[in-house]
């Protein structure tokens, strides 16, 4: 496989991942894929996300540190405060793991926004 991604790569083919999860940057899996599999990029996934808040220890233990701080993260009150505090902290890791392919593709990091949240709804 990592002969075609290489070979896609090479052709002008950019290899982005579409599920930017706390376990990527954590476990170097992140890492491994942009030096191994030619990966330039990834998108965050708001329904990843709100599974993996939802299911994840890492995000739970994230909670409760911010929760510690004062900051609201329930997600039956404000699901867009609690997603951006629990989630910013691995798009910044994310973004500092691809610094790199980004200074020499500029290339990163897709975070999507919500249309109320852009003013288009």
């Amino acid at each position: 496989m990592t002969a075609n991604l290489q070979a896609l790569s090479e052709a002008g083919g950019p290899i982005w991942l579409d599920d930017l999860s706390p376990e990527r940057p954590v476990s170097g899996s992140l890492a491994k894929q942009a030096a191994d599999d030619h990966v330039v990029g990834v998108t965050t996934n708001p329904s990843i996300f709100a599974r993996a808040i939802a299911d994840s220890d890492t995000y739970r233990a994230q909670g409760r540190d911010l929760s510690a701080r004062g900051v609201d993260v329930d997600v039956d009150v404000d699901v867009d405060e609690a997603m951006r505090a629990l989630t910013t902290f691995d798009v910044r890791w994310a973004c500092d793991v691809l610094r790199p392919v980004h200074d020499a593709t500029a290339t990163g990091i897709l975070l999507p926004a919500r249309p109320y949240a852009s003013g288009t709804a």
